[in-house]
Protein backbone atom coordinates (compact mmCIF):
# COMPACT_ATOMS: atom_id res chain seq x y z
CA UNK A 1 0.00 0.00 0.00
CA UNK A 2 1.41 3.21 -1.24
CA UNK A 3 1.71 6.03 1.95
CA UNK A 4 -1.79 6.75 2.78
CA UNK A 5 -3.47 5.11 0.34
CA UNK A 6 -7.14 4.44 0.66
CA UNK A 7 -8.26 1.04 2.04
CA UNK A 8 -10.85 -0.99 0.43
CA UNK A 9 -14.67 -0.13 1.37
CA UNK A 10 -12.92 3.37 2.67
CA UNK A 11 -15.61 6.12 2.14
CA UNK A 12 -15.44 8.10 -0.49
CA UNK A 13 -17.08 11.42 -2.13
CA UNK A 14 -18.47 12.12 -5.70
CA UNK A 15 -18.59 15.69 -7.10
CA UNK A 16 -21.21 16.31 -10.12
CA UNK A 17 -20.51 18.86 -11.93
CA UNK A 18 -23.74 20.32 -13.60
CA UNK A 19 -21.94 23.58 -15.82
CA UNK A 20 -24.89 25.03 -17.59
CA UNK A 21 -26.35 28.50 -16.48
CA UNK A 22 -29.39 30.16 -16.75
CA UNK A 23 -28.04 33.72 -16.41
CA UNK A 24 -24.48 35.77 -16.27
CA UNK A 25 -22.83 36.14 -12.79
CA UNK A 26 -20.59 39.13 -12.02
CA UNK A 27 -18.04 37.05 -9.73
CA UNK A 28 -17.63 33.65 -11.83
CA UNK A 29 -15.78 31.97 -14.71
CA UNK A 30 -18.64 30.61 -16.55
CA UNK A 31 -20.42 32.90 -17.64
CA UNK A 32 -19.12 31.03 -21.73
CA UNK A 33 -21.85 28.46 -20.23
CA UNK A 34 -25.42 29.91 -20.07
CA UNK A 35 -27.80 27.84 -22.31
CA UNK A 36 -31.22 28.07 -23.36
CA UNK A 37 -31.59 24.74 -24.05
CA UNK A 38 -29.49 21.07 -23.29
CA UNK A 39 -29.45 17.93 -24.86
CA UNK A 40 -30.66 15.98 -22.01
CA UNK A 41 -30.07 12.50 -22.83
CA UNK A 42 -26.73 13.25 -24.55
CA UNK A 43 -25.31 14.80 -21.46
CA UNK A 44 -26.79 11.96 -19.16
CA UNK A 45 -25.24 9.06 -21.32
CA UNK A 46 -21.92 11.02 -21.01
CA UNK A 47 -22.21 12.01 -17.35
CA UNK A 48 -22.76 8.01 -16.68
CA UNK A 49 -19.80 7.12 -18.98
CA UNK A 50 -17.51 9.66 -17.19
CA UNK A 51 -18.88 8.02 -13.66
CA UNK A 52 -18.09 4.59 -15.17
CA UNK A 53 -14.61 5.47 -15.63
CA UNK A 54 -14.03 6.75 -12.04
CA UNK A 55 -15.39 3.32 -11.27
CA UNK A 56 -12.74 1.41 -12.85
CA UNK A 57 -9.94 3.44 -10.80
CA UNK A 58 -11.44 3.11 -7.39
CA UNK A 59 -12.76 0.02 -7.01
CA UNK A 60 -14.22 -1.45 -3.48
CA UNK A 61 -15.14 1.68 -1.79
CA UNK A 62 -18.28 2.89 -0.10
CA UNK A 63 -20.29 6.02 -1.34
CA UNK A 64 -20.31 8.87 1.80
CA UNK A 65 -21.45 11.79 -0.63
CA UNK A 66 -22.99 12.98 -3.79
CA UNK A 67 -22.98 16.71 -4.88
CA UNK A 68 -24.64 18.08 -7.48
CA UNK A 69 -22.91 21.49 -8.16
CA UNK A 70 -21.80 23.64 -11.04
CA UNK A 71 -24.08 25.98 -12.95
CA UNK A 72 -27.67 25.36 -11.94
CA UNK A 73 -28.02 21.74 -11.22
CA UNK A 74 -31.72 22.26 -9.63
CA UNK A 75 -32.60 22.59 -13.58
CA UNK A 76 -31.29 19.07 -14.27
CA UNK A 77 -34.20 16.69 -14.96
CA UNK A 78 -34.94 15.04 -11.75
CA UNK A 79 -34.66 11.82 -13.86
CA UNK A 80 -31.33 12.69 -14.94
CA UNK A 81 -30.57 13.28 -10.96
CA UNK A 82 -32.25 9.94 -10.14
CA UNK A 83 -30.21 8.14 -12.78
CA UNK A 84 -27.06 9.02 -11.39
CA UNK A 85 -27.91 8.80 -8.55
CA UNK A 86 -28.66 4.92 -9.06
CA UNK A 87 -25.21 4.58 -10.89
CA UNK A 88 -22.96 6.00 -8.28
CA UNK A 89 -24.74 3.84 -5.37
CA UNK A 90 -25.13 0.66 -8.11
CA UNK A 91 -21.06 0.93 -8.23
CA UNK A 92 -20.29 2.07 -4.70
CA UNK A 93 -22.31 0.39 -1.83
CA UNK A 94 -23.09 3.92 0.15
CA UNK A 95 -23.04 4.16 3.56
CA UNK A 96 -25.96 4.27 5.71
CA UNK A 97 -26.23 7.95 6.59
CA UNK A 98 -25.21 9.19 2.57
CA UNK A 99 -25.62 12.60 1.94
CA UNK A 100 -26.99 13.62 -1.09
CA UNK A 101 -26.80 17.46 -2.01
CA UNK A 102 -27.79 19.76 -4.66
CA UNK A 103 -26.99 23.18 -5.47
CA UNK A 104 -29.92 25.66 -6.47
CA UNK A 105 -30.89 29.10 -7.04
CA UNK A 106 -33.72 30.45 -4.85
CA UNK A 107 -36.44 31.33 -7.69
CA UNK A 108 -39.85 29.99 -7.94
CA UNK A 109 -39.17 27.86 -11.33
CA UNK A 110 -36.25 26.03 -9.33
CA UNK A 111 -38.55 25.66 -6.13
CA UNK A 112 -41.49 24.51 -8.48
CA UNK A 113 -39.31 20.97 -8.96
CA UNK A 114 -37.72 20.82 -5.43
CA UNK A 115 -40.57 17.81 -4.42
CA UNK A 116 -39.58 15.87 -7.97
CA UNK A 117 -35.60 16.37 -6.82
CA UNK A 118 -36.02 15.16 -3.21
CA UNK A 119 -38.12 11.68 -4.65
CA UNK A 120 -35.05 11.41 -7.01
CA UNK A 121 -33.15 11.11 -4.06
CA UNK A 122 -31.53 14.34 -3.05
CA UNK A 123 -31.77 14.49 1.15
CA UNK A 124 -30.18 18.06 0.85
CA UNK A 125 -30.18 21.11 -0.42
CA UNK A 126 -27.96 24.42 -0.61
CA UNK A 127 -29.65 27.16 -1.43
CA UNK A 128 -27.78 30.71 -3.70
CA UNK A 129 -29.92 32.87 -1.61
CA UNK A 130 -26.80 35.50 -0.88
CA UNK A 131 -28.47 38.60 0.60
CA UNK A 132 -31.69 39.41 2.21
CA UNK A 133 -31.64 42.73 0.90
CA UNK A 134 -32.75 43.22 -2.90
CA UNK A 135 -30.63 46.37 -3.43
CA UNK A 136 -27.83 43.75 -2.77
CA UNK A 137 -28.95 41.18 -5.12
CA UNK A 138 -29.19 43.80 -7.73
CA UNK A 139 -25.45 44.46 -7.24
CA UNK A 140 -24.53 40.97 -7.04
CA UNK A 141 -26.78 40.94 -10.30
CA UNK A 142 -29.16 37.98 -8.88
CA UNK A 143 -32.11 37.34 -10.68
CA UNK A 144 -33.88 36.67 -7.46
CA UNK A 145 -35.58 38.77 -4.85
CA UNK A 146 -35.97 38.24 -1.27
CA UNK A 147 -39.07 37.57 -1.30
CA UNK A 148 -39.04 34.80 -4.16
CA UNK A 149 -35.49 33.41 -2.15
CA UNK A 150 -37.89 33.05 1.31
CA UNK A 151 -40.59 31.56 -0.75
CA UNK A 152 -38.00 28.95 -2.08
CA UNK A 153 -36.51 28.57 1.33
CA UNK A 154 -39.73 27.76 2.71
CA UNK A 155 -40.84 25.05 -0.26
CA UNK A 156 -37.40 23.46 0.29
CA UNK A 157 -37.66 22.91 4.19
CA UNK A 158 -40.88 21.28 3.37
CA UNK A 159 -39.09 18.67 0.80
CA UNK A 160 -35.62 17.93 2.47
CA UNK A 161 -34.49 17.05 5.75
CA UNK A 162 -31.49 19.15 5.63
CA UNK A 163 -31.22 23.10 4.44
CA UNK A 164 -28.36 24.98 3.36
CA UNK A 165 -28.41 28.31 2.39
CA UNK A 166 -25.53 31.30 1.74
CA UNK A 167 -25.19 34.77 2.27
CA UNK A 168 -22.18 37.29 1.13
CA UNK A 169 -21.32 39.73 3.59
CA UNK A 170 -18.44 42.23 3.47
CA UNK A 171 -20.27 44.01 0.69
CA UNK A 172 -19.10 47.55 -0.69
CA UNK A 173 -21.39 49.94 2.04
CA UNK A 174 -21.96 47.59 4.26
CA UNK A 175 -22.26 48.57 7.77
CA UNK A 176 -21.67 46.20 10.96
CA UNK A 177 -25.24 47.21 12.14
CA UNK A 178 -26.76 46.27 8.97
CA UNK A 179 -24.71 43.03 8.71
CA UNK A 180 -25.65 42.36 12.42
CA UNK A 181 -29.45 42.92 11.35
CA UNK A 182 -29.00 40.98 8.38
CA UNK A 183 -27.72 37.53 9.60
CA UNK A 184 -30.02 37.74 13.17
CA UNK A 185 -33.07 37.40 10.48
CA UNK A 186 -30.91 34.97 8.60
CA UNK A 187 -30.47 32.70 11.50
CA UNK A 188 -34.38 32.95 12.63
CA UNK A 189 -35.69 31.11 9.71
CA UNK A 190 -34.06 27.84 11.70
CA UNK A 191 -31.20 26.13 8.80
CA UNK A 192 -28.79 23.38 10.16
CA UNK A 193 -26.39 25.10 8.39
CA UNK A 194 -25.14 28.26 6.87
CA UNK A 195 -22.34 29.16 4.65
CA UNK A 196 -20.97 33.17 5.18
CA UNK A 197 -18.82 34.18 2.76
CA UNK A 198 -16.85 37.58 2.71
CA UNK A 199 -17.05 39.03 -0.86
CA UNK A 200 -14.10 38.94 -2.61
CA UNK A 201 -12.75 40.11 -6.09
CA UNK A 202 -11.78 37.68 -8.50
CA UNK A 203 -9.56 38.32 -11.16
CA UNK A 204 -11.24 38.52 -14.52
CA UNK A 205 -14.82 39.38 -13.27
CA UNK A 206 -16.51 42.33 -13.61
CA UNK A 207 -16.09 43.15 -10.08
CA UNK A 208 -12.21 42.90 -10.66
CA UNK A 209 -12.80 45.31 -13.65
CA UNK A 210 -15.02 47.44 -11.28
CA UNK A 211 -12.65 47.78 -8.40
CA UNK A 212 -9.46 48.35 -11.01
CA UNK A 213 -11.30 51.49 -11.93
CA UNK A 214 -12.62 52.25 -8.54
CA UNK A 215 -16.00 51.73 -8.43
CA UNK A 216 -15.79 48.80 -6.12
CA UNK A 217 -14.39 49.46 -2.77
CA UNK A 218 -14.59 46.33 0.15
CA UNK A 219 -14.63 47.06 3.47
CA UNK A 220 -10.73 47.80 5.24
CA UNK A 221 -9.39 45.25 7.34
CA UNK A 222 -10.59 46.68 10.84
CA UNK A 223 -14.22 46.61 9.44
CA UNK A 224 -13.84 43.06 7.70
CA UNK A 225 -12.15 41.98 11.13
CA UNK A 226 -15.57 43.53 13.35
CA UNK A 227 -18.12 41.89 10.61
CA UNK A 228 -16.36 38.20 11.32
CA UNK A 229 -16.49 38.77 15.01
CA UNK A 230 -20.17 39.61 15.12
CA UNK A 231 -20.43 37.09 12.56
CA UNK A 232 -19.01 34.43 15.39
CA UNK A 233 -20.81 35.59 18.42
CA UNK A 234 -23.93 35.58 16.48
CA UNK A 235 -23.82 32.15 15.47
CA UNK A 236 -22.61 30.30 18.43
CA UNK A 237 -25.56 31.93 20.07
CA UNK A 238 -28.06 30.20 18.19
CA UNK A 239 -25.98 26.83 18.27
CA UNK A 240 -24.53 27.20 14.87
CA UNK A 241 -21.00 27.27 15.60
CA UNK A 242 -17.92 27.88 12.75
CA UNK A 243 -16.78 24.43 11.68
CA UNK A 244 -14.98 25.83 8.65
CA UNK A 245 -13.54 29.27 8.06
CA UNK A 246 -17.02 29.92 6.07
CA UNK A 247 -19.61 27.70 7.50
CA UNK A 248 -21.46 26.93 10.60
CA UNK A 249 -23.77 24.42 11.30
CA UNK A 250 -25.59 22.73 14.22
CA UNK A 251 -23.40 19.74 16.16
CA UNK A 252 -23.56 17.01 13.46
CA UNK A 253 -25.07 18.77 10.33
CA UNK A 254 -21.76 19.56 9.10
CA UNK A 255 -21.21 19.14 5.21
CA UNK A 256 -19.93 15.63 5.15
CA UNK A 257 -19.29 15.90 1.94
CA UNK A 258 -17.16 19.17 2.27
CA UNK A 259 -15.34 17.45 5.39
CA UNK A 260 -14.30 14.88 2.66
CA UNK A 261 -12.70 17.88 0.53
CA UNK A 262 -10.86 19.44 4.06
CA UNK A 263 -9.85 16.55 5.11
CA UNK A 264 -7.97 15.42 2.48
CA UNK A 265 -10.16 12.11 1.49
CA UNK A 266 -10.40 10.88 -2.18
CA UNK A 267 -13.10 12.01 -3.74
CA UNK A 268 -14.25 11.37 -7.82
CA UNK A 269 -15.56 14.61 -10.07
CA UNK A 270 -17.18 14.19 -12.97
CA UNK A 271 -18.35 16.15 -15.67
CA UNK A 272 -16.90 19.66 -17.26
CA UNK A 273 -14.37 21.19 -14.90
CA UNK A 274 -14.62 19.04 -12.47
CA UNK A 275 -11.36 18.12 -10.37
CA UNK A 276 -10.60 14.79 -8.21
CA UNK A 277 -8.30 13.23 -6.06
CA UNK A 278 -7.76 9.52 -5.49
CA UNK A 279 -4.90 7.88 -4.99
CA UNK A 280 -2.20 10.67 -4.58
CA UNK A 281 -3.38 12.05 -8.31
CA UNK A 282 -5.38 15.20 -9.13
CA UNK A 283 -7.54 14.27 -11.78
CA UNK A 284 -9.32 17.51 -14.12
CA UNK A 285 -11.85 16.83 -16.55
CA UNK A 286 -11.69 19.50 -20.07
CA UNK A 287 -13.90 22.82 -18.78
CA UNK A 288 -15.70 23.56 -21.96
CA UNK A 289 -19.06 21.52 -22.24
CA UNK A 290 -18.46 20.57 -25.61
CA UNK A 291 -14.88 19.44 -25.60
CA UNK A 292 -15.52 17.42 -22.84
CA UNK A 293 -18.48 15.79 -24.28
CA UNK A 294 -16.50 15.10 -27.36
CA UNK A 295 -13.64 13.64 -24.68
CA UNK A 296 -16.27 11.46 -23.21
CA UNK A 297 -17.18 10.22 -26.55
CA UNK A 298 -13.87 9.88 -27.86
CA UNK A 299 -12.03 7.92 -24.50
CA UNK A 300 -14.70 6.96 -22.14
CA UNK A 301 -13.96 10.18 -20.01
CA UNK A 302 -13.57 13.90 -20.09
CA UNK A 303 -10.17 13.68 -18.04
CA UNK A 304 -8.00 16.70 -19.69
CA UNK A 305 -5.26 15.90 -17.17
CA UNK A 306 -4.10 13.58 -14.39
CA UNK A 307 -1.09 14.74 -12.59
CA UNK A 308 0.64 12.35 -9.89
CA UNK A 309 0.73 14.95 -6.50
CA UNK A 310 4.84 15.14 -5.22
CA UNK A 311 4.97 14.34 -1.53
CA UNK A 312 5.21 18.29 -0.90
CA UNK A 313 2.34 19.07 -3.20
CA UNK A 314 0.21 16.64 -0.92
CA UNK A 315 1.78 18.25 2.38
CA UNK A 316 0.77 21.52 1.24
CA UNK A 317 -2.72 20.68 -0.24
CA UNK A 318 -3.64 19.12 3.06
CA UNK A 319 -2.46 21.90 5.52
CA UNK A 320 -4.11 24.26 3.38
CA UNK A 321 -7.14 22.61 3.03
CA UNK A 322 -7.07 20.99 6.70
CA UNK A 323 -6.33 24.45 8.89
CA UNK A 324 -9.74 25.97 6.97
CA UNK A 325 -11.33 23.63 9.86
CA UNK A 326 -11.64 24.65 13.73
CA UNK A 327 -10.34 20.81 14.49
CA UNK A 328 -7.41 21.59 12.27
CA UNK A 329 -5.05 18.95 11.08
CA UNK A 330 -3.17 15.34 12.35
CA UNK A 331 0.20 16.26 11.55
CA UNK A 332 1.34 12.64 11.66
CA UNK A 333 -0.77 11.99 8.48
CA UNK A 334 0.17 15.02 6.85
CA UNK A 335 4.06 13.65 7.31
CA UNK A 336 2.89 10.10 5.91
CA UNK A 337 1.18 11.84 3.05
CA UNK A 338 4.42 13.68 2.59
CA UNK A 339 7.04 10.79 3.26
CA UNK A 340 8.88 12.60 5.84
CA UNK A 341 9.27 13.24 9.71
CA UNK A 342 6.23 14.79 11.37
CA UNK A 343 9.05 17.44 12.36
CA UNK A 344 9.66 18.37 8.84
CA UNK A 345 5.80 19.19 8.19
CA UNK A 346 5.78 22.55 9.33
CA UNK A 347 7.89 25.34 10.70
CA UNK A 348 8.45 24.59 14.49
CA UNK A 349 9.79 27.79 15.23
CA UNK A 350 7.17 29.70 13.26
CA UNK A 351 4.40 27.15 14.78
CA UNK A 352 5.80 28.25 18.10
CA UNK A 353 6.05 31.80 17.79
CA UNK A 354 2.08 31.82 16.43
CA UNK A 355 1.70 29.84 19.62
CA UNK A 356 2.55 32.29 21.64
CA UNK A 357 0.64 35.06 19.79
CA UNK A 358 -2.22 32.92 20.42
CA UNK A 359 -3.09 31.83 16.89
CA UNK A 360 -2.51 28.57 17.18
CA UNK A 361 -3.45 25.82 19.00
CA UNK A 362 -1.17 22.52 19.06
CA UNK A 363 -1.53 18.98 21.51
CA UNK A 364 0.08 16.52 20.78
CA UNK A 365 0.25 15.81 16.64
CA UNK A 366 -3.02 17.69 16.39
CA UNK A 367 -2.26 21.53 15.00
CA UNK A 368 -5.25 23.88 14.56
CA UNK A 369 -6.01 27.57 14.18
CA UNK A 370 -7.91 29.39 17.80
CA UNK A 371 -10.48 31.93 16.95
CA UNK A 372 -8.02 34.37 16.86
CA UNK A 373 -6.13 33.29 14.06
CA UNK A 374 -9.19 32.27 11.60
CA UNK A 375 -9.46 35.52 10.31
CA UNK A 376 -5.15 35.32 9.27
CA UNK A 377 -5.53 31.54 8.05
CA UNK A 378 -3.57 32.72 4.89
CA UNK A 379 -1.11 34.82 7.01
CA UNK A 380 -0.39 32.12 9.50
CA UNK A 381 0.15 29.22 6.15
CA UNK A 382 2.84 31.23 4.75
CA UNK A 383 4.76 31.32 8.44
CA UNK A 384 4.42 27.87 8.74
CA UNK A 385 4.82 26.41 5.60
CA UNK A 386 8.47 24.62 4.79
Amino acid sequence: MQPDQAPAHAPLALYVHWPFCVSKCPYCDFNSHVRDSVDQAAWLHALLADLAHEATALPGRRLASIFFGGGTPSLMPPATVAAIIEAACRIWPPTGNIEITLEANPSSVEAARFADIAAAGVNRVSLGIQALHDDALAFLERAHGVDEALAALDVAQRHFARVSFDLIYARPGQSLAGWEAELTRALSFGTEHLSLYQLTIEPGTRFATLAAKGQLTLPDADLSADLFETTQALTRAVGLPLYEVSNHARPGAESRHNLTYWRYRDYAGIGPGAHGRRGGLATVRRKKPENWIAAVERNGHGIEREDALTPDERVTEALVMGLRMREGVDLARIATLGARPIDAVVRADAVSLLMRQGLLLREGDRLALTPAGIPVLDAVLREIAI
